[in-house]
């Protein structure tokens, strides 16, 4: 795909219902410029897949899309193969597998490591006065915090995710370290939580109400794993209630990552 076609995609997962945010193709996009696929017949798209490679050893599948009508005919299979074949052998793969599809992801090599539950709610936030900007945080102590988080570096990516006009991100530090950061971004209805990292229970909340306090009272999502049950609790306790539930899954088994910490996941689209 070129940089517009990335747009059909994310207009496509809108119709799918899965709610992408509104300026997510640029950040995408630039993770991997050769990582989204699209599939003509005659000339028409009618599918998309994205494969994007975070480096030599990771990379994530997404937007495995076919037009309703073109579906059962097999060219989601090409796709597939396509994606997969650009990520090659090496690398650890992941995805968000829908229900339907998990069996034939198991098919492909893909085990489940957990679930990843969408809660949907409306709270009154506040900001905690120790709340911060993350466009006041060195890019380098941010990509350090994140790191543990994701199983790769990904500071180009940050550096977009983290910028205005549509997307608010903030932070709270503790002599002087980051110890916990949220982003909220525009989605095709209400807004979207992603990534919601942070040392402690205490820290999520604070930082989940401030995102909250600018939702401008719309309906907020979050993506978050059901292995750390403290943050299911911590959405329960603002009245947010389970959507719908997709399976983390990864050809070379699930990373090291600190579940416990992750109150919410970047995206379901490219990890």
């Amino acid at each position: 795909m070129n940089r517009s076609e990335v747009d059909l995609a994310i207009a496509w997962a809108a119709l799918e219902g899965w709610n992408p945010g509104n300026c997510d193709a640029e950040c995408f996009y630039q993770i991997d410029k050769q990582g989204f696929f699209i599939g003509e017949l005659n000339g028409e798209p009618i599918g998309c897949i994205s494969a994007v490679a975070y480096d030599d050893n990771f990379g994530c599948i997404g937007f495995y899309i076919v037009k309703p009508e073109y579906r059962g005919h097999g060219y989601g299979m090409q796709l597939w193969t396509s994606a997969v074949s650009y990520l090659g052998a090496k690398r650890n793969i992941g995805l968000d597998g829908v229900i339907a599809q998990q069996k034939n992801y198991k098919k492909s090599g893909f085990q489940i490591a957990y679930n990843h539950i969408r809660y949907e709610g409306k709270s009154n936030g506040t900001l905690s006065p120790d709340i911060v900007e993350l466009s006041t945080v060195p890019l380098r102590a941010l990509v350090a915090y994140d790191q543990p988080f994701f199983p790769a570096e990904r500071s180009n990516f940050l550096q977009s995710w983290i910028a205005p006009p549509h997307r608010i991100a903030l932070g709270i530090k503790s002599n002087d370290a980051l110890v916990g950061y949220g982003v909220i971004r525009q989605s095709h209805t209400g807004f979207r939580v992603g990534p919601l990292f942070a040392d402690s229970e205490q820290i999520a909340e604070k930082i989940l109400l401030a995102l909250f306090a600018k939702s401008q009272d719309a309906s907020v999502f979050m993506d978050i794993p059901d292995a750390n049950p403290i943050a299911i609790t911590l959405a329960q306790r603002y009245g947010m209630e389970p959507v719908s539930e997709c399976a983390i899954m990864y050809t070379k088994g699930a990373p090291n990552l600190p579940i416990n910490r992750i109150f919410a996941v970047t995206t379901v689209e490219v990890g």
